[in-house]
């Protein structure tokens, strides 16, 4: 049994945590902070999860993030592997992208867990 641990943080609440793949969201991908309606919500919310999923190329990534996390747990080490998934606030698309890397993970012979560093923290004003 391989073991998963996945974090998502925000990069505007301290330096991303130690890990052998690290996402970046905060350039390419859509912030719902940007929508009024789901600005104070957080990816516990079924709307906020919602809008991740459906921005071009999440998708995608997930998959592929999926596929890199499989690689490493065959590399020579076989120790557990640390992937941490950053946004801004760390509230919606981190927190929604590594939500969905433990199910995308659940066809391999993984024990997967996910930390929310900074869900809980309160909305950043920009």
């Amino acid at each position: 049994m391989h073991t998963v641990d996945i974090i998502s943080f925000g990069y505007l609440h301290g330096d991303p945590p130690a890990a052998h793949l690290t996402l970046d969201l905060r350039h390419h991908f859509r912030d719902p902070h940007v929508s009024p309606e789901l600005r104070y919500m957080t990816a516990n919310d079924r709307a906020v999860r919602q809008a991740v999923h459906n921005t071009p190329g999440i998708p995608a990534l997930i998959e592929a993030t999926a596929d890199a996390i499989v690689a490493f747990l065959h590399g020579p080490s076989a120790g557990p592997v640390r992937v941490a998934v950053g946004c801004a606030g760390g509230r919606h698309r981190a927190a929604a992208v590594a939500m969905a890397l433990k199910p995308a993970l659940a066809d391999e012979d993984v024990t997967a867990t996910v930390t929310h560093r900074d869900l809980d923290k309160p909305v950043v004003q920009r």
